[in-house]
């Protein structure tokens, strides 16, 4: 017996598949909203090849900061908890009691960030971020002393004047090796 030709075929016909497939590749590439990285904003000084010139610092007015291999905290040496940095850092800018041991003023205070190789990010961003807010608590003060006003409501001149007064100095060193830190 012969098969006859007017049986359908068992066959799907895909020749649309290729279109329904690029409609719903455009469509998610439009509806996807594709999240970018952030970092931390810093301006870093210009290249240059020529070694930094040879500044004498009085160590009065430089705060070290150090986050080693073990995520541990140590401010001018000695080990500190990471709530209290903020606090203590606007206590060494400001120096509102006039002690030997802090800054002379504001304008001559330098923070100096330093970690090792081993630190975990999410530790640095902390201390960072903590560093951030002690300036930002500072300008804050300043503006409502001296315009009566939080420090994002001032003006842009009036904030220029109090960065003018309390300049933010946070310098980083080059990370040390994994436990090397001095």
């Amino acid at each position: 017996m012969a098969k006859s030709k007017s049986r359908a075929s068992n066959e799907i016909n895909a020749g649309s598949m290729a279109d329904i497939a690029f409609l719903l590749l455009i469509f998610f590439l439009v509806t996807t909203q594709i999240s970018e990285d952030r970092g931390l904003l810093v301006k870093l000084p210009p290249w240059s090849t020529e070694p930094p010139p040879d500044l004498r610092l009085n160590s009065r007015n430089v705060w070290s900061v150090l986050v080693n291999a073990n995520n541990e905290l140590l401010v001018r040496g000695e080990p500190t908890d990471i709530k209290a940095l903020r606090a203590k850092t606007k206590e060494f800018i400001a120096n509102p009691r006039k002690e030997v041991d802090k800054s002379e003023s504001p304008t001559k205070a330098i923070v100096s960030l330093k970690n090792d190789r081993g630190t975990k990010y999410e530790t640095y961003l902390e201390v960072y971020n903590e560093l951030q807010a002690a300036y930002n608590e500072l300008w804050n003060e300043a503006a409502m002393k001296k315009f009566g006003k939080d420090y994002e409501f001032v003006s842009t001149t009036q904030k220029r004047e109090i960065r003018d007064e309390i300049p933010l100095v946070l310098s980083e060193a080059e990370p040390t090796n994994f436990g090397e830190e001095k």
